[in-house]
């Protein structure tokens, strides 16, 4: 990691956004601009430096979380972006993963907390806190994107593909079970035995690993 990486904030919480800021300069790093929203954030890119890292609020007035980070990902794929959410939703994780976010933390994280997010978001590529676990870190990490056998060296049964599909959109479990003519009981099933087959704990997690590895398509 080189020397004071840079970071921008995008969060139209004035007094949130003014206090992660002095607490990241704080923590070595240099912000390089603030913005309200991430229309503002788009602008201040047209005439600043790209920073490394851009701490991005989900839920902001005229350009939201979810609009900026694709944009970032289709446009500005060399800036890394950590998702801010007041809230653990899944849902809104997920949608965040699948535009481009490399991690999220909650807004109410302690310091060292937001430290590690950054650091490891500059490192590793991705955090994700304890919705996924260090093993998967580290071995979508050591994957190829490009490696079409990946499916079948994972042992992954078709109906698992589907299922996992089918969890990186906003369905809930009964109607996942409902879309592949099974039982809620035999998608809990699935679920459970791809969370111990893969080492997971949570439904992010199960979608971050069909984003990495191409079982689940980002446009």
């Amino acid at each position: 990691m080189k020397n004071n990486p840079t970071i921008a904030l995008a969060d139209d919480h004035v007094l949130l956004r003014k206090g992660l800021a002095d607490l990241v300069s704080k923590q070595g790093y240099t912000v390089l601009f603030q913005a309200d929203n991430g229309e503002e954030l788009l602008d201040k890119l047209k005439t600043n430096p790209e920073p490394d890292v851009v701490l991005l609020d989900i839920n902001m007035p005229k350009k939201d979380g979810y609009e900026t980070a694709l944009w970032l990902k289709r446009n500005k794929p060399g800036i890394k972006v950590l998702a801010l959410s007041m809230y653990d939703d899944e849902k809104a994780i997920i949608r965040m993963l699948k535009n481009g976010a490399r991690g999220y933390i909650l807004k109410d994280a302690e310091p060292s907390d937001l430290k590690s997010a950054i650091e490891s978001v500059l490192t590793r590529g991705f955090h994700y806190s304890e919705m996924v676990t260090g093993k998967l870190i580290h071995s979508i990490n050591a994957m190829s994107e490009e490696d079409s056998e990946i499916k079948s060296t994972l042992g992954l049964s078709e109906k698992e593909i589907t299922f996992l599909k089918l969890a990186a959109t906003e369905l809930t479990y009964k109607e996942i079970a409902e879309q592949m003519h099974l039982s809620p009981r035999t998608i809990d099933g699935y679920r459970d035995e791809l969370f111990e087959k893969l080492d997971l704990k949570s439904r992010v997690g199960l979608v971050l690993f069909a984003i990495k590895n191409g079982i689940v398509n980002i446009q």
